[in-house]
């Protein structure tokens, strides 16, 4: 018995292996294939999906292109900016939500948490009217600012719901020895919770920066000029004036995608302690 069950357990974890290889390659595949291409010229992207290509030439002409005749860079500052600006903000003021919510008893709490996260049902076009009317009333269309404070509100349902699990996790034991030791609010907050939910914060504010950085509703809605053109929008731009030459679009969706990518690689081990964590305590 003990042989067919050694045999047994090695091709289950033969199939789990082919299984979670099969989905890298099927995850990977476009992004690498998008990155490979903005490396070949018009005619080896045209020739095949599989061509490599025969030299670097064409990519450094299709990325200086970019930055020299379109300015890219002001697009990537702007999206760094509005990206970066909204994340932070709401980091601060959401972590301190979220900490009253997970630890102090008040009527209402938990209706008031479930309205916060609800809005994660409510699309984006829903919301599209109200935004707009207010942002033009308050003067702020077509500016950075005014994208940044949408940005800050898209990102309350998601940020509650996690950094909550993280500041819930930090056992009770500690706050009330803080107490006796006379920390009030803050210090019990800044010096004792907020470093033991460093892994809620690094997932909040990864999730909430490539959705800021990917975003391109309502930076479309509510910009309307290269001084304020963020990159997704300047992506949709380019799609349509390299609609012929492959090798600067795909050039210009490398250099939107690379950000996220290198951002994730450096915070995936907080990311997944902490969807670890939400799914123990949620």
């Amino acid at each position: 018995m003990k042989p067919q069950k050694d045999a047994k357990w090695v091709l289950t974890r033969i199939f789990m292996y082919f299984i979670i290889a099969l989905t890298i390659v099927i995850s990977l595949f476009p992004v690498l294939w998008v990155v490979l291409s903005s490396f070949k010229t018009n005619a080896e992207i045209l020739s095949g999906a599989y061509v490599m290509p025969s030299s670097l030439q064409a990519a450094l002409d299709a990325y200086s292109y970019l930055f020299e005749k379109y300015d890219f860079f002001s697009y990537f500052l702007h999206s760094l900016i509005v990206a970066i600006g909204s994340t932070v903000i709401s980091l601060v003021i959401y972590a301190m939500a979220g900490y009253a919510l997970a630890k102090f008893r008040f009527p209402g709490r938990n209706l008031l948490f479930t309205l916060f996260t609800i809005t994660l049902l409510v699309p984006a076009t829903a919301k599209a009217q109200p935004i707009f009317s207010m942002i033009v009333k308050m003067k702020l269309y077509n500016t950075l600012t005014g994208l940044t404070l949408v940005y800050i509100s898209c990102g309350m349902a998601m940020s509650l719901f996690i950094l909550r699990a993280a500041f819930l996790s930090v056992p009770k034991e500690l706050d009330e020895a803080a107490r006796i030791d006379g920390a009030g609010f803050f210090r019990t907050f800044w010096t004792i919770n907020l470093p033991l939910a460093k892994s809620g914060l690094a997932t909040a504010g990864t999730l909430m920066f490539l959705n800021n950085w990917n975003e391109y509703f309502y930076a479309s809605m509510l910009t309307h000029t290269a001084e304020t053109r963020t990159m997704p929008v300047a992506l949709q731009f380019f799609n349509q004036s390299f609609s012929y030459d492959y090798t600067k679009m795909f050039a210009a969706l490398t250099l939107v995608i690379i950000p996220g990518v290198v951002l994730y690689l450096f915070m995936q081990k907080q990311v997944q302690q902490s969807l670890a964590a939400s799914g123990l305590k949620g």
